[in-house]
């Protein structure tokens, strides 16, 4: 072997050595103690009675539902933050994490918003409806006023015609 890759193979061993030496054996330091994970524990705790504080009657929105899910919204964003972030170590995560994250949260949204036309044409609501089949077989019956009804019983009379008639 020639004296340039001895002294190539001398050289990378001792830089590892060298990284081995660098290299903390208590990863305690790394990840933070036992009391950071009881204090998330504890916030977890304080948060699912915020949540559980919306059903009670200390409540002071009772009617305004959209607050209350607003407020219930906001509870469970930062419930799933605190355990991403802790218990599932991503704080720590190198910024990979971003390369996967924001593609897989757009593609969540966009699947999201896809979802919205068809649930505004799954009920009555001025420019969408039912058709007269899906009216008969839908598991929770929107209400109707009775002109759509006999309009809809007039169609049906008209497409399939009485047995005893020719």
């Amino acid at each position: 072997m020639s004296e340039q890759g001895h002294n190539l193979e001398e050289r990378l061993e001792e830089r590892f050595v060298e990284m081995l030496a660098d290299h903390p054996d208590d990863h305690k330091d790394v990840h933070g103690s036992i009391g950071k994970y009881l204090l998330v524990f504890v916030a977890l705790c304080v948060l699912t009675s915020m949540s559980f504080l919306t059903y009670t009657s200390y409540w002071p929105f009772k009617d305004e539902k959209h607050v209350t899910w607003a407020f219930m919204m906001a509870v469970s964003c930062t419930k799933a933050m605190l355990v991403i972030m802790f218990f599932m170590h991503l704080l720590w995560e190198a910024n990979w994490k971003w390369v996967l994250t924001i593609p897989a949260s757009c593609m969540s949204i966009f699947l999201l918003l896809m979802l919205v036309p068809d649930i505004g044409m799954r009920q009555y609501n001025g420019w969408a409806w039912y058709s007269h089949e899906r009216w008969l077989y839908a598991a929770d019956k929107p209400a109707v006023q009775a002109s759509d009804v006999k309009a809809l019983d007039e169609q049906e009379a008209q497409q399939h015609p009485p047995s005893g008639a020719h």
